[in-house]
């Protein structure tokens, strides 16, 4: 009895010493996340590395997006400018055949045949300078 009951405490020994090598489902120093498969695992990785991608494409986008506001904005300032510039063309233009035509009308003589035809032609206008002004842009046309 002796042998077995030394064979027994040699097992019960190896038994206790094998005890904390093996995972137990109730003890406190496993946490749940360590019982997730490798997948899951992998998982929350790849969300957190697509949730990563996805804040820096947003970034991107974002900046694009201003850029091409700024390119925008600055397109229609540049429109802006040159209507400026045309009006204030036109207006020179303007300004200048305006004097031509007050030249040219102090220049005609009343009782020429250009006077008599010039009256005629002046009576659909409300002024004398209004009708010499459209007169003259008719010439410079031609």
């Amino acid at each position: 009895m002796d042998e077995i009951d030394k064979l027994l405490k040699d097992l019960k020994q190896e038994y206790t010493e094998n005890k904390p090598q093996k995972p137990q489902p109730n003890s406190p120093s496993i946490k749940p996340s360590s019982f997730s498969s490798p997948s899951s695992s992998s998982s929350s990785k790849s969300t957190k590395s697509s949730s990563a991608i996805d804040k820096l494409l947003d970034d991107v986008k974002s900046d694009f997006q201003q850029k091409d506001l700024a390119e925008e904005l600055q397109r229609k300032e540049e429109i802006e400018l040159e209507k400026k510039h045309q009006e204030e063309i036109r207006l020179k233009q303007q300004e200048n055949l305006r004097k031509q035509a007050k030249i040219w009308l102090e220049k005609l003589e009343p009782l020429s045949q250009e006077g008599l035809w010039f009256e005629k032609f002046a009576e659909g206008y409300p002024s004398s300078l209004e009708a010499a002004i459209d007169y003259l842009q008719g010439l410079e046309t031609e």
